[in-house]
């Protein structure tokens, strides 16, 4: 337990090293603490009013938003973080979303998304690290996993320690770089599976509508892909899981709109021609079916249960 002097100037360090850090540009942060015994309660405990002193404890957690902008935020902060305290990058992580229980002798940070903050972090990206690294750093941002933001600030931090950073996505040795990697791959590969297994259906309104169950964020991926080989049709494809829809009109640019309170009912009936080929498509692909030949397992490899439930072949 400190003593009443060494506190005291303890205090008065950390006081001035957020001032330090404040008047650089970082924006005051709500602080979040941990209190331990009552005994130690000088050592263990941050306060939480903005602008209050942060103790030199082990570990600081930056808490930021899942999202594009919300995680290229945070590794912003986390490196002014670091230079304000004059400290490594070890001591800092990146946290997506909340934690159900809070680390002892931790700080929490929350970081609100910051648009030119974001963009500032993939200029960086791209002019020091490529446009290929760039892109599969956003497609591991794309992942579902917890772990992406510390993987993805530290697979950056990695690079820009690199004499070429262009190189930093084979350095697999390096755990943080390897997921990276292995999230990135997992999205490439579902967006390369639902450009073979979506289905589009026409509404009586003329609309061509999809709707598919993505493990990752893949919708962006996939827009780019038939806004280039459908530039001519109005279509909508519906991400359920996250309430994300990609509206393309023809001859314009797609954009995404989100509802998490989608009715699917408002859309429509199918129109009439439709319905006649979704029953001459289905009849067909049962009539060329070889009874003698039939692999349910090996269909199940080549093409999974989850994306069997959003193919009309499958559906009778």
């Amino acid at each position: 337990m400190f003593s009443r002097q060494e506190s005291g100037v303890q205090s008065r360090v950390c006081t001035r090293l957020v001032r330090r850090f404040m008047a650089e540009g970082t924006p005051a942060y709500e602080r979040k603490g941990l209190q331990g015994r009552e005994g130690h309660r000088r050592a263990s405990k941050v306060r939480f009013a903005k602008g209050a002193a942060i103790y030199n404890m082990e570990e600081k957690y930056l808490i930021c938003e899942d999202s594009l902008e919300g995680i290229f935020t945070g590794i912003y902060d986390a490196y002014a973080l670091a230079f304000a305290l004059r400290e490594d990058h070890k001591g800092i992580h990146l946290q997506v979303g909340e934690e159900d229980n809070f680390r002892l002798f931790a700080v929490y940070i929350r970081v609100e998304p910051d648009a030119e903050k974001a963009a500032k972090v993939a200029n960086t990206i791209c002019r020091r690290l490529g446009e290929g690294t760039y892109l599969d750093i956003c497609r591991a941002l794309a992942s579902e996993d917890k772990g992406k933001g510390e993987a993805i600030y530290k697979t950056i931090l990695c690079g820009l320690q690199m004499k070429d950073g262009s190189q930093v996505m084979g350095n697999l040795a390096n755990r943080h770089v390897h997921k990276v990697f292995e999230l990135a791959r997992r999205t490439r590969n579902e967006v390369h599976h639902w450009k073979e297994f979506l289905r589009f259906q026409e509404l009586e309104n003329g609309i061509l509508y999809s709707k598919i169950g993505a493990e990752n964020n893949v919708v962006t991926f996939l827009a780019p892909h038939f806004a280039d080989r459908l530039p001519l049709y109005d279509f909508i494809i519906y991400d359920e899981k996250r309430g994300i829809f990609v509206v393309h009109p023809k001859s314009k640019e797609w954009y995404l709109v989100t509802d998490s309170d989608f009715d699917e009912k408002k859309i429509g009936d199918y129109s009439e021609k439709e319905m006649e080929y979704q029953e001459l498509f289905t009849f067909f692909c049962h009539k060329i079916a070889i009874k003698e030949r039939k692999n349910l397992k090996l269909q199940k490899n080549m093409l999974p249960l989850r994306f069997q439930e959003y193919m009309v072949e499958f559906r009778l």
